[in-house]
């Protein structure tokens, strides 16, 4: 869904997007985006189709936001949280977990491939890697930050943002979205190098509040920094633009966390 569509649909919410885009709008055209581009790149002897969107200014000192689909790949709603977080002075790198050419449209198959990555959690963690891996090559080439990064990720790709985080991936910051909450048994937070930011659903009926709680007692026996904020009446994927679920005030309210943690955390260079 593109600006005009919804600003048809939902002009208030158009408005606020609007605004937290800091965009100018012209006879009914939102101003253009700068330049984004496909990226294809291999793990495991497999291509992957990730998404690279510059900062629209200061490009070459941006901090990284790497950001993990939803179970239905990579999509559209991912380059619109993309080019909100250029506007916003990041640079961007939407990682594709599933491989080029695949984004699932049948919830029997986006089960398949969300299940496949659930049971093989070692190839999960070497496809964040191979994700990050490219995207610093796109700072490398383009400019940017590329000790200054955060991941971040909605739903299915909240879960692989944990994943990475348990893994030890070098981060300033992990972020979910209405995510995936379990610790497979055997994993724990121990080698976690930065905060966690936790952003959920109290209405979400697909990731109950005990798997909220427990991860709250995992991670203060870890001793992880985090910080976790559940929101009335907002059920799974409440930040999804025009979909059932959406809830206009939980997803201005978490939008506005992730974007003030951004900002607290990018003062802390990560060391590889």
């Amino acid at each position: 869904m593109n600006y005009r569509s919804i600003n048809r649909a939902f002009p208030r919410l158009a408005k606020t997007i609007c605004t937290l885009l800091g965009c100018s709008v012209i006879a009914g055209q939102a101003l253009a985006a700068p330049a984004s581009k496909t990226v294809v790149y291999q793990s495991g002897g497999k291509a992957y189709e990730g998404y690279w969107q510059p900062a629209d200014h200061s490009a070459s000192q941006a901090a990284l936001v790497l950001l993990v689909h939803d179970w239905d790949g990579l999509t559209d709603y991912e380059r619109q949280r993309a080019q909100m977080l250029s506007t916003a002075g990041y640079n961007v790198f939407a990682v594709d977990l599933f491989g080029q050419g695949i984004r699932p449209e049948r919830i029997e198959d986006r089960r398949q491939h969300t299940g496949e990555l659930y049971k093989d959690r070692a190839r999960l963690r070497r496809l964040m890697e191979a994700g990050l891996t490219a995207a610093l090559a796109q700072v490398a080439q383009q400019g940017g930050d590329p000790l200054n990064r955060v991941v971040m990720g909605y739903c299915f790709g909240g879960a692989a943002v944990l994943e990475a985080a348990r893994s030890g991936m070098a981060a300033q910051g992990f972020v979910t979205f209405h995510g995936g909450l379990q610790t497979p048994e055997g994993q724990s937070y121990s080698a976690t190098r930065a905060p966690l930011l936790i952003l959920h659903g109290s209405a979400d009926s697909a990731i109950p509040m005990s798997q909220f709680a427990q991860l709250a007692t995992e991670l203060e026996e870890a001793g992880v920094s985090h910080e976790m904020i559940t929101y009335s009446g907002a059920p799974h994927a409440f930040t999804v633009f025009g979909g059932a679920n959406y809830r206009a005030e939980a997803d201005q309210k978490s939008w506005a966390r992730f974007m003030a943690f951004l900002s607290a955390v990018q003062r802390q260079p990560v060391s590889d």
